[in-house]
């Protein structure tokens, strides 16, 4: 385990683009990054969320002061590589206590080529962000000037309009399961493992697409059902994705969309999306379901949300609403088969109280195709 000479670490600077600038020390990468500034209140599971493709672009805050403790992992990879553009922490830990790690999150951060600074007030920060909006930000170990980082920060390109999902996409289509249930088509706009995980562990057959995919040749396939994963960027600035999405909503196959693929089956219905003013991003989310008056803690990663008042009741019911704020977590659609939630159920990290939402999905894939859930960690779906 690394022993870092503390006399040996350079200093850093975070600048955002309304002026402020904080000082401290540089982790991982030596160089400069920018991107929208957010934080996230998870106390654990730190590299699902640096890998997480819904951050791309986003330099990521974390509020729990301790980070590096346990290390880093290839079982905790959500992608192949870190997906934000950089990462602030109040303290970060240099040796880890983990039998199951590979290495350090300081040596992951190196080999990554991931630009951070630790030491800074991440509490007066998030406050800063609370009070303000997100904003766009710069990390610079190599250019300390203060008034330079501002400008950067300033000319970074904002997350209002811009599309990112084309640059998080898988290349090309591959088969991720095979299984003895189901078929699900998942278009990949950024699509967690995790998520992949939990369609295999109830037994479909996986098939994961890019991004642009024409419907045409999924459907070739002949899948079950259609999968539309979360992923980064403005939902709004995706115009083919949209297209899509209002074809395959009149193929009479169950859809079932994950945060930005929720935004973009609410889009295809004429259902407006807006840009939040901070948006939810933690493992605490109080959720109610508005069918069962459950309350469930979820977990969240979004800057963006459908509006309430653009939900047409012919259209569309809000199947669950953040208790927080009250904006909308989950549509179930009226004029075709589909379900979505603003919100992760594969928590990946975070609780498991929305896990029954993949089985939700699959009752419908089932009725719809007259296929037999297998059975799966002791559970069995069988629908007539």
């Amino acid at each position: 385990m690394p022993n870092l000479n503390r006399t040996e670490v350079p200093p850093c600077k975070l600048a955002l683009e309304d002026g402020t600038v904080v000082t401290g020390e540089a982790i991982g990468h030596r160089g400069e990054t920018g991107g929208e500034l957010c934080f996230n209140t998870s106390i654990t599971g730190y590299q699902e969320i640096l890998t997480d493709p819904s951050y791309h672009g986003q330099i990521m805050m974390m509020t729990y002061p301790h980070i590096g403790n346990y290390g880093a992992m290839d079982a905790d990879m959500e992608a192949a590589r870190p997906m934000v553009a950089g990462l602030v922490v109040r303290s970060f830990t240099h040796r880890y206590s983990n039998m199951q790690a590979d290495e350090s999150l300081a040596s992951f951060m190196s080999r990554h080529k991931l630009v951070g600074i630790s030491g800074v007030d991440t509490r007066r920060l998030v406050r800063h962000i609370r009070a303000k909006g997100v904003m766009n930000a710069v990390i610079s170990s190599v250019d300390l000037d203060d008034e330079s980082l501002v400008e950067k920060a300033r000319q970074w390109p904002s997350m209002d309009g811009l599309e990112l999902a084309s640059r998080v996409t898988v290349e090309a289509a591959y088969d991720y399961a095979a299984g003895d249930g189901p078929r699900i088509a998942v278009y990949d706009f950024g699509v967690k493992k995790n998520i992949l995980r939990s369609f295999e562990a109830r037994g479909c057959t996986v098939r994961v697409y890019p991004a642009a995919t024409p419907l045409d040749d999924v459907l070739a396939w002949q899948p079950d059902g259609l999968f539309l994963s979360n992923g980064p960027g403005d939902p709004r600035a995706m115009p083919g994705a949209i297209e899509m999405v209002k074809q395959a909503e009149q193929k009479g196959l169950p859809l079932f969309g994950i945060c930005l693929g929720h935004q973009l089956m609410a889009l295809a219905q004429g259902i407006d999306v807006y840009k939040m003013y901070v948006g939810h991003r933690g493992a605490n989310h109080p959720v109610k379901n508005l069918e069962t008056g459950h309350v469930e803690v979820t977990t969240q990663n979004h800057g963006f949300a459908v509006k309430e008042e653009a939900v047409d009741a012919a259209v569309a019911e809000v199947t669950h609403l953040n208790l927080n704020d009250r904006t909308v977590e989950g549509l179930r659609f009226k004029q075709f088969t589909g379900l979505s939630v603003q919100y992760h159920p594969e928590a990946s990290p975070g609780p498991h109280d929305s896990h029954y939402l993949f089985d939700t999905f699959l009752d419908e894939v089932a009725r719809a195709s007259g296929k037999t859930i297998p059975a799966r960690d002791g559970r069995r779906k069988v629908m007539a």
